[in-house]
């Protein structure tokens, strides 16, 4: 599984959504970065692959940050999200 992920303006808590194809997570994750770069705000509907039925829809402008990683395998866990500047 590969997680796309959002940091949204005034919110604790990320967006995310996951993919069950890593090239399906690559291209939600271009659509939402070129959705930034593009500055217009529109609205975006994200599905998850996981949990069927669930949606969310975010107001392009309000996006801080997106990434995508993966879910790592056993225990259910998935790799720390975030960038490291730990050696």
């Amino acid at each position: 599984m590969t997680i796309v992920e959002l940091a949204i303006k005034m919110s604790p808590m990320p967006v995310s959504v996951q993919r069950k194809d890593k090239a399906d997570a690559e291209n939600l994750y271009q659509q939402v970065r070129q959705a930034i770069e593009q500055g217009q705000p529109r609205l975006l509907e994200l599905t998850c692959e996981k949990m069927e039925g669930k949606r969310v829809s975010v107001l392009s402008s309000e996006i801080l940050a997106v990434q995508i990683y993966e879910k790592v395998a056993g225990g259910g866990g998935s790799k720390r999200p975030g960038f490291s500047t730990g050696g």
